[in-house]
């Protein structure tokens, strides 16, 4: 009885890992082995990354209000604990983008959040 060979599974689970590694440097999108390992490492960084994105987008979010509180004679931790005080519920990217795009709303924020923050310390 003759020895069964992959065949067809072979070819295309070959083409299947070549087609992931399009584009990439020197044999790493041509020899099978070097395209396989260079696909899982990508997968890695892909699902790494995914997460440090939004950790990185908060850090930003957070320096642009830190920076704009800054202007206002404000810090950031009390200007924080004023909106939770007043109720404002904004996330930090809203409250970046106003910052940026809409100084007048983000200065009458920041001034009852002062206000509210101010407030409860005097009551401590």
């Amino acid at each position: 009885m003759p020895r069964i060979r992959k065949g067809a599974a072979r070819t295309q689970a070959r083409k299947r890992i070549l087609r992931a590694a399009r584009g990439y440097y020197g044999s790493n999108h041509k020899s099978k082995y070097r395209a396989e390992d260079a696909v899982i490492r990508a997968g890695r960084y892909a699902f790494r990354d995914r997460r440090r994105l939004k950790r990185d987008m908060r850090r930003l979010w957070i320096t642009r209000i830190t920076a704009a509180c800054r202007m206002r004679d404000c810090r950031y931790s009390l200007f924080i604990n004023g909106l939770k005080m007043a109720g404002i519920k904004l996330n930090r990217k809203m409250l970046s983008q106003l910052a940026i795009e809409d100084p007048k709303a983000f200065d009458q924020i920041c001034a009852s959040a002062v206000k509210n923050s101010r407030a409860t310390a005097a009551k401590a």
